[in-house]
């Protein structure tokens, strides 16, 4: 497979009052073409804050202190996008790399038709394209996510939670990107819509070859769409690899935490448990694994929780890492290397 965005070392920090935080830690990993990723891990974990990094929008107090972003082009041509000014950026983003934003009710605008955000979006990286051009892209792409193109002449507040979520996947396609960033697609609407808006976007990823990340907290919800998985808690990934080995045989805490979580149809539910004890505070410097308080191997006495050895990637087998250097150590170690 053809790598399509390459994170190495990204490190993504705010400056607060009260101290610095690191919500994004170090981070490596790659995105293949015409693959779909997922990005999962609890509120808080760091899944928002590198979509930003990736996509170079990351706000004040928020800073990039460290790392690279490399896109690779129809040509193979390699492109650290954070070394680029906004409008050398902009020839990307949206173009190249779009993105569907968490909460859609809060990402259109309420004043706008919803033909005026397909416009907008257009000319504010082709100036010169006639309006009409964009209205005829504007319903083909409309017809991708099975909406009716008379919904150009809506307001927002006209269209249900499901509905505007697959108008901002439209417009994320209005440009042809290769890449789809999607935060939290399935947040707030019900299971049924869920499933649809998955469905959906199953189907454009497999018509139109489009490589789709999604970032979210519900690893069930997105299970059966995904190719490959990659794990965050407190800013780092801890887990990474292709889903079947990841779900079959986890070889991080966390993500057994995660999946013992998860509710079927054949068990008791009674015996799911969720992971003890909070997400740790981020402004503090850490001198243990950031997952040793939560964790049974390290309660149980089995492990030293050595921050050290958890600054680094063990490799598992050939195509799945963790950062749990006992579990790694106990499912046959590889080989070691600096993120995934």
């Amino acid at each position: 497979m053809k790598p399509l965005i390459e994170v190495k070392n990204l490190t993504i920090e705010f400056f607060l009052k009260n101290g610095k935080l690191r919500a994004c830690d170090n981070v490596s990993f790659t995105i293949y073409k015409n693959e779909v990723l997922g990005i999962i891990g609890e509120s808080g974990s760091g899944k928002s804050t590198l979509a930003s990094g990736i996509l170079n929008l990351v706000q004040s107090p928020g800073k990039i202190t460290s790392g690279e972003v490399y896109y690779y082009d129809e040509n193979d041509k390699k492109v650290n996008l954070l070394e680029l000014n906004t409008d050398e950026f902009n020839e990307y983003r949206w173009k190249e790399i779009a993105t569907v934003f968490q909460a859609a009710q809060n990402a259109l605008n309420p004043v706008l038709r919803i033909k005026e955000h397909f416009i907008e979006t257009v000319l504010a990286h082709d100036s010169g394209r006639p309006i009409e051009d964009i209205i005829k892209k504007a319903e083909e792409v409309l017809k991708y996510v099975r909406l009716d193109t008379n919904v150009l002449e809506y307001y927002p507040h006209q269209l249900s939670g499901g509905m505007k979520q697959r108008v901002l996947i439209a417009l994320s396609l209005i440009l042809d990107p290769k890449v789809i960033l999607l935060d939290e697609p399935t947040t707030a609407l019900d299971v049924i819509t869920q499933w649809y808006i998955l469905d959906l976007l199953k189907d454009i990823h497999e018509r139109l070859g489009v490589t789709l990340i999604f970032l979210t907290h519900d690893i069930s919800v997105i299970s059966g769409v995904i190719d490959r998985i990659a794990v965050m808690y407190a800013g780092e990934l801890v887990e990474y690899g292709k889903v079947t080995d990841v779900f079959e045989e986890p070889s991080h805490p966390y993500t057994k935490g995660l999946l013992n979580a998860i509710p079927t149809l054949n068990d008791d539910v009674t015996q799911r448990k969720a992971i003890p004890g909070n997400p740790p505070n981020l402004i503090q410097e850490f001198n243990e694994c950031k997952f040793s308080p939560r964790c049974s191997i390290f309660l149980d006495g089995e492990c030293k929780g050595s921050r050290e050895k958890t600054k680094i990637m063990y490799f598992v087998n050939d195509t799945k890492c963790t950062r749990c250097y006992e579990l790694a150590e106990r499912l046959t170690t590889v080989k070691t290397g600096e993120g995934a």
